[in-house]
């Protein structure tokens, strides 16, 4: 099972590099959030570097290979492990 913590990096499929600062609730409808600075864009995606909040559930969901046939990353953010 694949858990996100804070101070990891993730790589999204697109190429761009997400730090996780911590997770949070939805003040209203309580879902779970990952709070991540986005690094390395470049033109990669619509985003530009930032910080963001995403779903949990969508953080970790798998890239639509529909969509993205071209893509070879199983899951929409990858863990970066450190050697």
């Amino acid at each position: 099972m694949r858990e996100v913590k804070p101070y990891t990096v993730w790589r999204h499929f697109k190429g761009t590099r997400a730090f996780v600062i911590t997770l949070a609730k939805h003040s209203e409808t309580g879902e779970d959030l990952v709070v991540y600075y986005c690094m390395d864009n470049k033109g990669k995606t619509n985003h530009t570097d930032g910080i963001y909040a995403r779903p949990l559930k969508m953080f970790l969901s798998e890239v639509d290979h529909e969509k993205y046939p071209e893509v070879k990353q199983k899951y929409r953010f990858e863990e970066e492990k450190s050697e």
